[in-house]
């Protein structure tokens, strides 16, 4: 029993190991079907692709060609030039051609109708009422029709059949003459004293087609004159837009570091000249904006290293040593805070010279009594410098819509100004007093005075004459800017004199209300 058993087992196992064999056959057949498949799909794919490419390549060529066209019509000035002077060359063809079409065509019917048409219409007259005559003038083959009407313009008689309504209008002359080519010659005359009208047809084919003979001439004349206006045109345009492509060039050259490049004008006319002018100016102007502002950021630097320098000095004094001297300490700490307050100084003038720039500086401004502020700067001024002699005179007073801190502070710039360029006991004046539209605030010294060279430069930022720079004096060549900002926002006037060793003079102007007795 068991042998039978497991030989029943036995095939049991061989039948299913047979099963799995067949399994595996089948599914790598699949697999390489599947392959196979897979394989010639992307095959044909390919072989489409590549036709589609084969078929698609001329129309992709004439889509590059008609961007690079469009382009060319948007952005090259000279092709654009080109056209229009083509365009404007075809036009004055086709406006000559007609004018000249025209004109030969009312010539020859003019000649056609004082030769041949009022010949007619004499002997027609003429013949009247006889029609047999009036047949054998019409037995012409130019003549389409002859047309008589009375005095009411009923028509009386009608030649070769055709009858029409009488006209002499010019619309329905020319209607006539363009479709039909006919030419209705009109007139009137006189029978047993009763007044008849006539039309008589003709053709005018032979006139008409020389005139359009004319025309085909003129128009091929000009059509083969394109062949010597195009390339003429073309190279016009270049020569034309050539100055703008240099200008081109070198402007995209110009940088910070070669910002003193100008476009060249010998080249150059008119327009292109003014354009080329007005550049090299605008790029003046810049040159020395930067070159200020360089200026501006080296001075504003040097104001700050020295301050800078001795704090540091200072600090590393009191570091090493100075901490238990009680007179080092005391005299350092007042040094750190003259030179901390010096910054401070520097750096709001420098802030308000900013917001000047930026147009963002906001004036608070009122309606005041400008002596109020002058008595105060007279009195504040008295009180600190007792060096110097000063004369303050104020004739008049006037109301004035100002900034009243802001005038306050120019007007004490110029003061301390004054102050610091003039040797002790030396004078100083303040007059005010009122001068047709303005106020006036004179502020005058007898100091060391400004050369001329340096008159128009004591407004820029930073800027301290020789002069100022050899003395031992203090500021950091703000002050004058900052005062020149404040009149001038107020709608005001700066005016300066000097000459050197015997004083200055400060003239400001400033708008008032009225004035006040």
């Amino acid at each position: 029993m068991k042998k039978l058993e497991r030989k029943r087992v036995d095939k049991q196992l061989k039948k299913e190991r047979k099963k799995e064999k067949i399994y595996k056959k089948n599914f790598s057949y699949e697999n390489y079907n599947n392959k196979k498949t897979i394989s010639f799909s992307g095959f044909l794919k390919t072989i489409v692709k590549s036709i589609f490419h084969i078929i698609s390549f001329p129309f992709r060529v004439i889509l590059k060609i008609l961007v690079k066209l469009i382009k060319r019509l948007k952005f090259s000035i000279t092709f654009k030039i080109s056209v229009s002077y083509l365009l404007l060359y075809i036009t004055v063809i086709l406006i000559v051609a007609a004018i000249t079409t025209m004109g030969y065509s009312v010539y020859k019917l003019n000649q056609y109708k004082s030769d041949v048409m009022e010949n007619d219409m004499d002997k027609i007259t003429s013949s009247f009422p006889n029609m047999r005559k009036i047949e054998s003038i019409a037995d012409n083959d130019e003549i389409k029709s002859i047309n008589i009407y009375d005095n009411y313009l009923n028509n009386i008689y009608s030649l070769k059949g055709y009858e029409h309504r009488y006209s002499k209008n010019i619309i329905v002359l020319l209607e006539k003459l363009i479709n039909n080519k006919e030419y209705i010659f009109s007139s009137k005359f006189y029978y047993n004293n009763m007044e008849y009208y006539i039309n008589i047809n003709y053709l005018v084919n032979d006139i008409l087609s020389e005139a359009f003979r004319i025309c085909i001439m003129i128009i091929s004349s000009g059509a083969a004159g394109l062949f010597v206006f195009v390339p003429i045109v073309s190279r016009t345009s270049y020569k034309l837009i050539g100055p703008i492509k240099k200008m081109t060039e070198i402007t995209k050259t110009i940088t910070v570091n070669n910002i003193n490049t100008r476009l060249d004008v010998k080249d150059t006319q008119d327009e292109l000249k003014e354009l080329s002018e007005t550049f090299n100016e605008m790029m003046n102007r810049i040159e020395q904006g930067y070159k200020t502002q360089q200026q501006f950021v080296s001075d504003a630097s040097h104001e700050l290293r020295t301050p800078i320098a001795v704090i540091k000095g200072y600090v590393n004094m009191l570091d090493r040593w100075g901490k238990n001297d009680k007179d080092i300490l005391e005299e350092s700490i007042n040094a750190i805070k003259n030179e901390t307050d010096s910054m401070q100084d520097l750096i709001e003038k420098l802030l308000f010279i900013a917001r000047s720039d930026k147009q963002s500086i906001s004036f608070t401004k009122e309606d005041f009594k400008i002596c109020e502020i002058l008595f105060e700067i007279e009195k504040e001024t008295c009180m600190i410098d007792t060096k110097h002699n000063f004369d303050f005179k104020f004739y008049d007073d006037a109301s004035i819509y100002a900034d009243k801190n802001r005038i306050k502070q120019a007007i004490r710039i110029f003061i301390e100004n004054a102050i610091k360029f003039t040797p002790q006991n030396g004078y100083i004046k303040v007059l005010s007093y009122i001068d047709e539209d303005y106020y006036v605030i004179k502020v005058s010294d007898s100091g060391m005075g400004i050369e001329k060279k340096d008159l128009d430069k004591i407004f820029n930022r930073l800027y301290r004459a020789e002069q100022s720079r050899n003395k031992d004096v203090g500021g950091h060549g703000l002050g004058l800017s900052i005062a020149k900002i404040i009149i001038l926002g107020h709608k005001g006037k700066i005016k300066v004199k000097s000459t050197v060793d015997k004083g200055s003079e400060f003239i400001i102007l400033l708008p008032f209300l009225q004035k006040i007795s």
